[in-house]
């Protein structure tokens, strides 16, 4: 195994954890930002109001999106158990 394919390897982990894990921050970066305007408008200071929402907002987000992040990963650790004679030898 060489140098680039240890690169290519890491580079290609890199970014499915990116492609998974955007949309369910984004999720929680909208809700926080709604949660947040809110206490703003009302002058509620409740430093713990934001956690519940953003808790439904996130396991709504994955059962919406959870194939895909679960297909997504399925499919990298197929492409790397199948090569994985290359990176051996």
């Amino acid at each position: 195994m060489t140098t680039g394919d240890v690169i290519s390897v890491a580079r290609q982990t890199i970014w499915i954890i990116t492609k998974t894990a955007i949309p369910i921050l984004l999720v929680s970066m909208v809700v926080g930002l709604i949660i947040s305007l809110f206490q703003t408008l009302t002058s509620i200071q409740e430093q713990t109001l934001t956690f519940v929402p953003k808790l439904i907002a996130i396991l709504l987000a994955l059962m919406v999106m959870g194939t895909w992040i679960l297909n997504e990963i399925v499919s990298f650790m197929n492409t790397l158990w199948g090569s994985f004679a290359q990176y051996i030898g």
